[in-house]
């Protein structure tokens, strides 16, 4: 079973930047899907970016194309998430996900506030 740990979160002004990683221990995620996921403030959580097992495939929300960049190192077992031009939606509990065979893990969150 993999273990997923983000970190990265914070507070940040609208229009700045913030990176998010995830670190994966306990398996390699060298053969899983990736994603990130968030829960905005009273609301149900949403999909953000998603990439196949070795990179060469990246899916992202509508509402953060051409802001938010996932990249993974499957030698260092981490996925990241590059988010450029932050506005106060994006605020909200950024979660990683990795999946295989069906199989869905979570870390507990990391939270990003972006203020106005």
């Amino acid at each position: 079973q993999v273990q997923l740990v983000e970190s990265g979160g914070g507070l940040v002004q609208a229009g700045g930047s913030l990176r998010l990683s995830c670190t994966a221990s306990g398996r390699t995620i060298s053969t899983y899907s990736m994603g990130w996921f968030r829960d905005p403030p009273g609301k149900e959580r949403e999909f953000v970016a998603a990439m196949n097992w070795n990179g060469g495939s990246a899916y992202y929300a509508d509402s953060v194309k051409g802001r938010f960049t996932m990249s993974r190192d499957n030698a260092k077992n981490t996925v990241y998430l590059q988010m450029n031009s932050l506005n106060p939606e994006d605020t909200g509990v950024y979660f990683c996900n990795a999946i295989r065979f069906g199989m869905h893990y979570w870390g507990k969150g990391t939270l990003v506030t972006v203020s106005s």
